[in-house]
């Protein structure tokens, strides 16, 4: 197979101990020295932490650098602060420090900055001790395309049940995939007015419309328009268009952004190349609805371990790929990331792309000199070894989470992008994000944070966060492609959910979580879509619970297993995604009124119009349904489902 014309284009390469960027001729790639695709982690602290709670103390630790170093700079900050405190400088050999001034339940932020001759690199770490479960996380706005909507109702379905499972309420909002951004912006713009203290966040389904903004050079291939999704995100900035000509004047985020946001989207991606041409955009959506669902629900299981395959190298201290091991030690603890030979006589078993997909990995980092569909220097096509879009379809590319560098790739909306196409693989795949320009920060998914939290906090970074050198931070090209909400660890769901409200006091019964579970919470919701109240104050062990607070009433109970989480950073109580059952309970109970120290929904009340009804993870049997019915206690099935508001 013959590579694309891009691929026999003219090239330079980097010249110097440095392995300096330049700009190459229109429509060529960066390109590394082939020997300087050293994996130079100088620039990154590998740091993670270990804790314990008895007495309370979080113990940093990280590898050791591979050049000399004069000190290590600790500082702390709190979650919510906006700088950091210094905590401790320890000498060049030090690789360990525990802290002991810590409260278990609380989350803290680390900051450790190794000093040495020449260079500076920098590690994060979100931490804490046995952090409590976050039982609700906000309401999130679903944009669908609606050319798609029809095809993939059943989908969008379960992915709102999905949604409101892990603890969201959905509002969702058709669009027309040519309705000017404008327009569709003052859609988000409009529901998160109706309730700005709890939206946070915006999954873009399909081809939403694309705005383009600014003229950045960011990968040295001269100023241009670049996609710009952030910009559903800033709730209030001033983005202008003085030309008129549909491409927006700013460069840069005019204000914080406000939603996390995330695109999954299938346009143009016809598998140029690819051995069997890609599915259309109606089913790789489809597809990946299935991959998010299966994950979620831990159906789908992946290795803690990453992939790093770096052809570029320091790149005067702007070290791109330190954003993968930074990021992945943190996540995943120590000597969990491997890293690819990404050298030009590198056995083809040892590449990066056929790594990738040798075994499953559930971070993935790849840098090299990039066009929209390739990166040189990862694969096996040609004499600059590119990895194709097609091979991570075709292949089965066996990464859930990625981050990516090189020329072009940043356009995603471009034909083939390869980013794209790594949430185009069959059974893997869920989000991917441009790192490097700047360099995006992802440690608090190890406490159970989720992606889009990771890439709002990156846009809204300007130097709390830092690389050595980090170039085009707060730029609006940077952007998540996947599904925001997703979390990290997953703890697999209870099943079959079944409830019998006799006597005003419901009967909840359910089969237990295949993992090893702390036990179980029960919620209890008017709407199927929530919100839900807590109503158990510690988590139940066994598998049935008897709700004697219960008010007469129609409502929808939801259970979540709940476990221990021990990550490469900390330790968390994560709940699984809910399941569900409702009932119409007649007789009241003789205490309806649930205890007020038990949790609630954080104010996610009311519901702008069209709220996801949540369900899946079973309901009542149909002898028990008719049962109930008989003697009065419930309505029938056919009269609860055509109850059940829709998405």
């Amino acid at each position: 197979m013959n590579p694309p014309d891009f691929l026999r284009r003219g090239r330079r390469h980097l010249g110097g101990a440095s392995c300096r960027l330049l700009v190459a001729m229109a429509g060529a790639f960066i390109i590394p020295m082939p020997a300087r695709a050293a994996l130079d982690t100088a620039f990154a602290v590998q740091a993670s932490a270990t804790v314990q709670s008895a007495p309370a103390q979080i113990t940093l630790s990280w590898t050791p650098s591979p050049a000399p170093v004069n000190t290590y700079a600790l500082a702390r900050k709190e979650a919510d602060a906006n700088a950091w405190t210094p905590l401790i400088n320890l000498g060049g050999t030090t690789t360990s420090y525990a802290d002991t001034n810590v409260v278990s339940g609380r989350l803290y932020e680390y900051q450790v900055v190794r000093q040495a001759p020449g260079l500076t690199g920098y590690g994060y770490v979100a931490s804490g001790i046995d952090l409590p479960v976050v039982d609700a996380r906000g309401k999130i706005i679903l944009v669908v395309d609606n050319t798609v909507s029809s095809a993939l109702a059943a989908e969008i379905d379960l992915l709102g049940r999905d949604v409101v499972g892990d603890g969201w309420m959905v509002v969702r909002r058709e669009i027309g995939r040519f309705d000017p951004p404008a327009a569709v912006r003052d859609v988000i713009r409009a529901a998160y007015n109706d309730d700005r203290t709890n939206t946070r966040a915006v999954l873009l389904l399909g081809h939403v419309p694309v705005v383009r903004s600014g003229n950045e050079d960011v990968d040295g291939h001269g100023g241009r328009p670049l996609p710009a999704d952030v910009f559903y995100g800033d709730m209030d900035g001033n983005w202008t268009d003085t030309n008129g000509d549909g491409i927006l004047d700013q460069s840069q985020i005019p204000s914080d952004v406000e939603l996390m946001v995330g695109r999954v989207d299938f346009a143009d991606m016809p598998g140029a190349n690819a051995v069997t041409p890609f599915p259309n955009e109606t089913e790789l959506l489809r597809r990946y609805l299935k991959k998010d669902h299966d994950y979620r629900h831990g159906l789908r299981r992946v290795t803690a371990q990453a992939l790093v395959g770096d052809r570029i190298g320091d790149a005067d201290g702007e070290a791109f790929a330190a954003s993968g091991f930074r990021t992945f030690s943190a996540l995943l603890g120590p000597n969990r990331t491997m890293v690819a030979n990404v050298e030009d006589n590198s056995p083809p078993g040892e590449r990066w792309s056929s790594r990738l997909t040798g075994a499953d990995w559930l971070w993935v980092y790849g840098s090299g000199a990039g066009n929209f569909s390739a990166i040189s220097g990862l694969g096996l096509h040609g004499a600059f070894n590119e990895v194709w879009s097609a091979d991570l379809v075709d292949q089965g590319a066996r990464g859930m989470f990625y981050l990516m560098f090189g020329s072009w790739l940043v356009d995603w909306s471009q034909l083939d992008n390869i980013m794209r196409a790594a949430l185009a693989a069959p059974d893997y795949g869920l989000t991917a994000a441009w790192s490097g320009r700047p360099h995006l920060f992802f440690q608090h998914m190890a406490m159970g944070e989720t992606a889009g939290y990771g890439i709002r906090l990156s846009q809204n970074n300007t130097s709390l966060y830092a690389n050595a050198v980090n170039r085009e931070t707060r730029g609006i090209h940077i952007a998540l492609l996947g599904d925001p909400t997703l979390r990290l660890q997953v703890a697999a769901p209870a099943a079959s959910l079944a409830v019998a409200p006799g006597g005003g006091a419901p009967a909840l019964s359910w089969a237990a979580s295949p993992d090893a579970a702390a036990g179980y919470h029960v919620y209890r919701g008017t709407n199927a879509g929530g919100p839900f109240a807590r109503i158990t104050a510690s988590p139940v062990t066994a598998t049935t619970f008897t709700d004697s607070s219960a008010p007469a009433g129609d409502f929808t109970y939801m259970v979540r297993a709940v476990r221990r989480e021990v990550s490469g950073s900390g330790s968390y109580f994560n709940l699984s995604q809910g399941i569900f059952a409702q009932a119409t309970v007649i007789t009241p109970s003789s205490n309806p009124t649930p205890n007020p120290n038990l949790a609630q929904p954080g104010g996610n009340s009311g519901g702008t119009g069209g709220t996801t009804a949540g369900g899946g993870g079973g309901a009542v049997s149909p002898w028990m349904l008719a049962l109930l019915a008989g003697l009065g206690l419930v309505r029938s099935r056919a009269w609860r489902e055509k109850s059940t508001p829709r998405p």
